[in-house]
C-alpha cells in the first residue's frame, strides 16, 4: 500500500488528493508516511532525533488521520507553545527538558518565528516534525510523570514497594487534552494522587530561584566549611561570619547591625535554629558537625536531593491511597500512624546501621506479640553471642537467654568447650526469654516479610535521644511502643491501658491478632514538604540518592518505545 502512495503521489496526485482528503507531500501525509515507514531506523528519527513512543503515537495519529495535533494552517498553535511550556517546566519534577527533544523543538520554533518576518520559507517536512517531537514529548513525559523516568528494578538498592502498572490511554488523554485547550491540566493528571507531591514541587522551584540567586554572585564561592569542635552561643569564631551570611542566603536570617561579626549571638542563634529545624537536628542553636554539613549543602545539592525524591514519589503504589497506613521513613528516623490522610501518631524509631540498612518495602501489619522471645539470627551468634560467650562464660544466664537444639530442647551452656566452637557450623539455636532486658523489648508489632523485619519495642530507651539513630541491624526499633500497641487495638474495648501494660510484662509470649490488615510502608524520603510550605531534609544515610540522580540525569529514558 505504502508504495503504492508513492506512485499515486508522483503521476496522479489529484486522485491521491480524493483518498480521505490527503494531499501529496501534505503535512499529514508527511506524518503518515514517517510513522508507517518500512525502515525502523527512518520510523523512530525524526529530524536528527530518536522517538520515545512507537505504538502509542502512532494509535494518536491514526485516531486523528494524521492530520497534526499543534498546527493550525501551518502555525502553531498556543496548545504548542504550552506544550513547550511544560517541557520546560519539567525541571521543577527533577526531570531533564533535554530528555523531550526540547532543543530540537526551541530550534524550530524560532525558524518558525523567524519565517514571518521573511528571509526562509518552512517546509511541510519540517512542519511534520514539529508535530511528531511535540507529541512524542507529551507521551514521554506523561509516561516519566506517572510512572517515573528511572527504573526502580535496575536499581543497587532494591525498593520492593511494588505498584501496578495500568495503561494510561495517553493517546487520548492528549486528544482530550487537545480538545479542551488543557495541556497543564492534563499532564498535572499524571502526578502522583499525594497533595504532597506538588508542595515538593514548590521547594524544587524554589531552590532552583536560590540557585540563580547565587548564580548571580559568582564572586563567593561556596566554600566547604571544616569544624574542629563545636561552637555554642557567646562564642567567638572564625567561621561565624560565613555562617552568617549563609543564613541570611537562605533566608533564615535578615541583615542585621553586627558589632563584632565573629561573635555567635543571639539573633543568629534563632537562624541556625530554622537551619537545624529544617534537616531534622535537634535545635539547641550549637554548630555541631551535623550542622556544618547542612550548611555545606549548595543550592545544586538541594536541587539533587529533591530531585530524587520527586522521582521515589513517582514510584509509590496504590497502597499509599488506603484510609490507614503506617509509614516508616528510615531517612527521617521517624514511623507516622495515618488514618484517612491524617496523622494521629508518631514516634521516633531507631533503624539499621549502614551495614545493616533497614530495606524498602511494603507489606501488611497484622497481628501484636507481647512478651516476646528472641531468636538469635545465626549471624548475631557467630559474630556478636559466641565471642562474647568466651569472654564472660556466664554470659547466656545473665541475658535470659536458652541454648536450644534444632527440636527446641535445652542444652546446658557448661556442657559446651566454647574455645573448640567453630561459629560457622555451630548447630545450635540461642533464644532470649520475655523480658525487661529482652532484645525486642516488651512487645513487637508484625507484618510479615521476606527481610524478616519488624517493629518492635528495645530496652535501650536513651538510643532515641541521639540525632543519628542508624543503630540496628535492620529491625525498627520505636520509642512509643505501648502508645502504639494502645491505637492499633482500640477496636477492642477490653484492651485497657492496664491489660496492655500487663501482657507487656507476661512470662509467655502472647500473640493478638488485629481485627484488620494494615499497610506498611517502609521507605526512604530524605526530601519532603508539609501543608504550610515549608520543606525539609535528610542526611543520605544509606547513600541511596546518587545513584538514582545519576540516572536520573542519563538521557535514556526508561521504558522506551511504549
Amino acid at each position: 500500500m505504502k508504495s503504492l502512495l508513492f506512485v499515486l503521489a508522483l503521476f496522479f496526485p489529484v486522485l491521491l488528493q480524493a483518498q480521505g482528503g490527503m494531499e501529496v507531500n501534505g503535512i499529514d501525509f508527511l506524518i503518515r508516511n514517517q510513522l508507517e515507514s518500512d525502515d525502523v531506523a527512518i520510523r523512530k528519527r525524526v529530524g536528527g532525533t530518536i522517538l520515545y513512543s512507537s505504538e502509542v503515537i502512532q494509535k494518536f495519529y491514526q485516531d486523528r488521520e494524521f492530520f497534526p495535533a499543534w498546527l493550525d494552517n501551518k502555525k502553531l498553535t498556543e496548545r504548542a507553545y504550552e506544550m513547550r511550556y511544560e517541557i520546560q517546566q519539567a525541571k521543577f519534577d527533577g526531570l531533564n527538558p533535554s530528555d523531550y527533544h526540547l532543543d530540537k523543538i526551541n530550534d524550530f520554533f524560532d525558524r518558525i518565528e523567524k519565517s514571518k518576518i521573511g528571509g526562509y520559507d518552512i517546509t511541510n517536512s519540517e512542519f511534520a516534525a514539529i508535530d511528531l517531537l511535540l507529541t512524542d514529548a507529551y507521551i514521554m513525559l506523561s509516561s516519566h510523570l506517572y510512572f517515573g523516568k528511572v527504573d526502580p528494578d535496575n536499581l543497587k538498592t532494591a525498593w520492593n514497594i511494588q505498584r501496578s502498572s495500568p495503561e494510561l490511554k495517553i493517546d487520548q488523554r492528549l486528544a482530550k487534552a487537545l480538545k479542551e485547550e488543557s495541556i497543564r491540566k492534563s499532564l498535572e493528571g499524571y502526578f502522583p494522587s499525594f497533595s504532597v507531591y506538588k508542595r515538593m514541587r514548590d521547594g524544587l522551584r524554589e531552590l532552583f530561584d536560590y540557585q540563580e540567586k547565587y548564580g548571580q554572585d559568582p564572586s563567593r564561592p561556596w566554600k566547604t566549611l571544616r569544624l574542629d569542635k563545636s561552637i555554642k552561643p557567646g562564642d567567638i569564631h572564625n567561621l561565624i561570619p560565613e555562617l552568617r551570611n549563609r543564613l541570611v542566603f537562605w533566608g533564615f536570617l535578615d541583615n542585621y547591625q553586627i558589632e563584632n561579626e565573629k561573635f555567635y549571638d543571639s539573633i543568629m542563634v534563632f537562624g541556625i535554629k530554622k537551619l537545624q529545624y529544617r534537616h531534622g537536628m535537634d535545635q539547641d542553636g550549637v554548630i555541631g558537625q551535623g550542622t556544618i554539613q547542612a550548611i555545606n549543602q549548595t543550592p545544586e545539592n538541594l536541587i539533587a536531593t529533591a530531585s530524587v525524591n520527586l522521582e521515589r514519589f513517582r514510584w509509590f503504589p496504590d497502597s499509599l491511597k488506603e484510609n490507614e497506613l503506617i509509614l516508616v521513613n528510615t531517612a527521617n528516623f521517624q514511623l507516622d500512624f495515618i488514618q484517612r490522610r491524617d496523622t494521629v501518631f508518631s514516634s521516633r524509631v531507631i533503624v539499621g546501621k549502614s551495614v545493616h540498612s533497614t530495606p524498602q518495602f511494603s507489606a501488611t501489619m497484622s497481628y501484636i506479640v507481647f512478651s516476646p522471645t528472641w531468636t538469635v539470627p545465626n549471624s548475631i551468634t557467630r559474630n556478636e553471642i559466641i565471642p562474647a560467650i568466651r569472654r564472660n562464660p556466664n554470659y547466656l544466664n545473665q541475658n535470659n537467654m536458652k541454648l536450644l537444639t534444632s527440636s527446641g530442647t535445652e542444652v546446658p551452656s557448661s556442657s559446651i568447650d566454647w574455645a573448640k566452637v567453630n561459629p560457622r557450623t555451630f548447630p545450635y539455636t540461642i533464644r532470649q526469654e520475655p523480658g525487661e532486658n529482652n532484645a525486642l523489648g516488651l512487645v513487637k508489632f508484625m507484618f510479615p516479610n521476606k527481610h524478616s523485619v519488624y517493629i518492635h519495642d528495645t530496652p535501650a530507651r536513651s538510643l532515641f535521644e541521639r540525632e543519628d539513630r542508624a543503630l540496628s541491624h535492620g529491625c525498627i526499633r520505636i520509642q512509643k511502643p505501648f502508645e502504639f500497641a494502645k491505637l492499633l487495638l482500640s477496636f477492642d474495648p477490653v484492651w485497657t491501658d492496664e491489660k496492655i501494660r500487663g501482657d507487656m510484662r507476661l512470662p509467655k509470649e502472647k500473640v493478638v491478632m488485629l481485627d484488620r490488615k494494615i499497610p506498611v510502608v517502609v521507605l526512604y524520603l530524605t526530601y519532603w514538604a508539609n501543608n504550610k510550605g515549608e520543606y525539609f531534609f535528610r542526611r543520605d544515610i544509606y547513600s541511596r540518592d546518587a545513584e538514582i540522580y545519576k540516572s536520573l540525569k542519563e538521557g535514556r529514558p526508561w521504558r522506551s518505545g511504549i
